[in-house]
């Protein structure tokens, strides 16, 4: 009987034959060799199902499956049924892995007594890439936010997993965990979101989670400009029906835990401020949404949550057309005051200054909430 590899990765494949070998050479060059990479081609029409298929001729471990289109969450599905290994991984094809990822990662969950059910880490995102005199990177979100684990957490520990970038890619996940759990991706057409659902399902199941503060996929962020004007309603109120979809899975799995709340009440903002970027607040469907996704926020969340600003606060009472409450500025005064050391450590002076510069400019525009609540 053949022993099943460790890692199982899972590389859903669409049209993206300018990025796959980069993508496929990290993955098949990583120093941790007792892995299957299962590469799905969902119906691509350029040249990406002949350059996987080239990588498998040259490493018996990468499987090629080439399939009509379904979108993002039903491939990932094929990949999880197909999948033999202890862990999954999922890997997008326009990114890349820095070559120790797994081999690290797996040295934490031994360290840790195995059995992690979700292994986390930050990430590197590759800014204006499409230009190599313009290309810039910086760490993502989470790090230096919370320090490598030296025990297993659960996700009440560190409800800031879930507030940013799903970033479903920068994690192991224990295949028996998923199996035992029910845990899939919903088969939404398209890209279609389908990481954030699968993000609160995996999260706020798991008994054991750890992170590892060390950045290895890098990650393309989209182009400046390049998710402006949405064409259709369906595209503009995405984020919103995203954010209702989680808000549903979570009361499915009866979580409580306030911290989490709030957490996604961050997450709910964010995505706001995305689509007023993108569409404008003056769009009626970024309008009408914005009413559905606020009606389903208590107004404690809101009221008990100290990284939103006052204005963003009272926007979400005069929305829902309620009496604006007395709001302190001194919990998001310390909010902003941490944010800044955060910074600072994970991407030093020069950074700060930039990113400051780059805020105050933002305001001035009047771009996002903040300018919204201003109207």
């Amino acid at each position: 009987m053949t022993r099943s590899p460790r890692i199982s990765v899972i590389i859903p494949i669409c049209n993206v034959e300018k990025f796959l070998d980069e993508c496929l050479d990290s993955v098949s060059g990583q120093t941790f060799r007792d892995i299957e990479i299962i590469c799905l081609n969902d119906g691509s029409k350029d040249g990406s199902s002949a350059i996987m298929h080239r990588h498998a001729d040259a490493d018996e471990r990468i499987v090629c499956i080439d399939k009509q289109n379904e979108g993002y969450g039903a491939t990932c599905n094929r990949g999880l049924d197909m999948a033999c290994g202890e862990y999954i991984a999922i890997v997008e094809p326009d990114d890349y892995l820095r070559l120790d990822m797994f081999k690290d990662m797996l040295a934490l969950v031994d360290a840790l007594g195995g059995a992690i059910d979700v292994v986390k880490t930050p990430w590197l995102e590759l800014h204006e890439w499409d230009n190599p005199s313009t290309l810039y990177t910086k760490p993502g979100g989470l790090y230096r936010a919370l320090p490598t684990s030296k025990a297993p957490f659960v996700l009440a520990d560190a409800p800031i997993l879930l507030e940013g970038h799903p970033s479903i890619w920068s994690a192991l996940y224990r295949r028996a965990f998923l199996d035992e759990q029910g845990i899939r991706f919903h088969p939404y057409p398209g890209a279609g979101w389908a990481d954030n659902p699968f993000l609160v399902q995996t999260l706020c199941r798991a008994r054991k989670i750890a992170y590892l503060d060390k950045m290895f996929y890098c990650y393309r962020t989209d182009l400046p400009g390049s998710t402006l004007h949405h064409a259709t309603e369906e595209k503009i109120a995405l984020p919103f029906v995203r954010w209702m979809d989680m808000t549903s899975e979570m009361h499915d799995m009866g979580v409580r835990d306030e911290g989490i709340w709030l957490a996604h009440t961050v997450r709910a903002f964010n995505y706001l401020d995305g689509a007023i970027i993108d569409d404008g607040w003056d769009n009626p469907v970024v309008r009408r949404m914005t009413k559905r996704m606020f009606d389903m926020i208590p107004e404690q969340h809101v009221l008990h949550c100290g990284k939103l600003s006052p204005a963003k606060k009272r926007f979400y009472f005069e929305q829902r057309g309620l009496p604006v409450p007395n709001i302190s500025p001194l919990p998001y005064a310390k909010h902003l005051a941490a944010q800044s050391v955060h910074a600072l450590r994970a991407m030093g002076v020069a950074y700060l200054v930039r990113r400051t510069a780059q805020f105050a400019g933002e305001k001035a525009k009047g771009i996002g909430v903040e300018s919204a609540a201003r109207g």
